[in-house]
């Protein structure tokens, strides 16, 4: 499950231009998707290099402080000022880490949008298939939101009936039951020590 939603998250990060110039969520996805596989496909530079582009790019094409809050939940309220800038902080680096060091896991995957529909008044769910060479399609979710900016961001990828948000709030809330906003923030320092990207597929 990990390495299909890293592979979704790099899609949405690597086609990031798409992000101001989409006339709606759907454009927004197919967009990205046709891009982000242009760019997988190029056998050129180091995957060092293509992770440092994919960390500075999925920065940009997520919502990450709006969806580090979520994913926080409750607990939100109960932190103070600087217990939520640390935490935003570490979640944001734990969540650059932990994807764009997935980069090699790309063989030939692509995706077709599907499907739209409204969720919320500012929310909207596209719905694509990602068929793969070697193995079954998997239909994935994606939550897009349009901001006060006008801009289109992702704020969550749904696979297999699995949200991203809601799987790492229940692990997160967890933590803090047992061990405090403080607690947390240590767990997520702890994982964000770096390492570097590989191609095992």
């Amino acid at each position: 499950m990990r390495r299909v939603v890293g592979f979704l998250i790099v899609l949405a990060g690597l086609a990031w231009p798409a992000l101001a110039s989409a006339q709606g969520a759907s454009q927004l996805i197919q967009q990205l998707g046709g891009q982000a596989i242009q760019v997988l496909q190029t056998t050129g530079g180091s995957l060092e290099q293509r992770e440092r582009q994919f960390r500075a790019i999925l920065s940009a094409s997520f919502d990450m402080p709006g969806i580090a809050r979520f994913v926080l939940g409750r607990h939100w309220q109960q932190a103070n000022d600087e217990q939520r800038q640390d935490y935003v902080q570490l979640f944001t680096e734990y969540v650059l880490q932990t994807y764009s060091a997935r980069l090699g896991g790309y063989s030939g995957e692509t995706l077709a949008v599907t499907g739209e529909r409204p969720a919320g008044q500012r929310d909207t769910v596209v719905t694509t298939r990602i068929n793969r060479p070697s193995g079954a399609p998997v239909d994935a979710s994606w939550r897009v939101r349009q901001g006060e900016d006008s801009r289109f961001r992702i704020i969550d990828v749904e696979v297999a009936g699995v949200s991203m948000t809601l799987t790492q709030r229940d692990e997160f809330s967890a933590v803090v039951q047992r061990y405090g906003i403080d607690g947390l923030n240590e767990v997520l320092r702890a994982r964000t020590t770096k390492a570097p990207a590989t191609a095992a597929r």
